[in-house]
């Protein structure tokens, strides 16, 4: 099988994945005196922006579609 069809179902997959599924954050605010260590750690999930979503579905409709062409 060549390899553009599967880079196109790859990044149709990955499209669709970007509107669903929220991508986790941590960040650790501290401070570290000697040996004591005090600190707050916060956890957030955020979802891609809608543009990245439809940049990989379209770069995946264009990669089957040039991939499954026939020449």
């Amino acid at each position: 099988m060549k390899a553009l069809p599967l880079v196109g179902v790859l990044l149709l997959v990955l499209g669709v994945l970007s509107f669903v599924v929220p991508i986790p954050s941590r960040e650790d605010h501290s401070v570290k005196i000697g040996d004591a260590k005090i600190g707050v750690q916060t956890e957030s999930s955020q979802k891609l922006p809608p543009a990245v979503g439809i940049v990989l579905l379209a770069g995946g409709v264009v990669a089957l579609v040039l991939g499954l062409r026939k020449t």
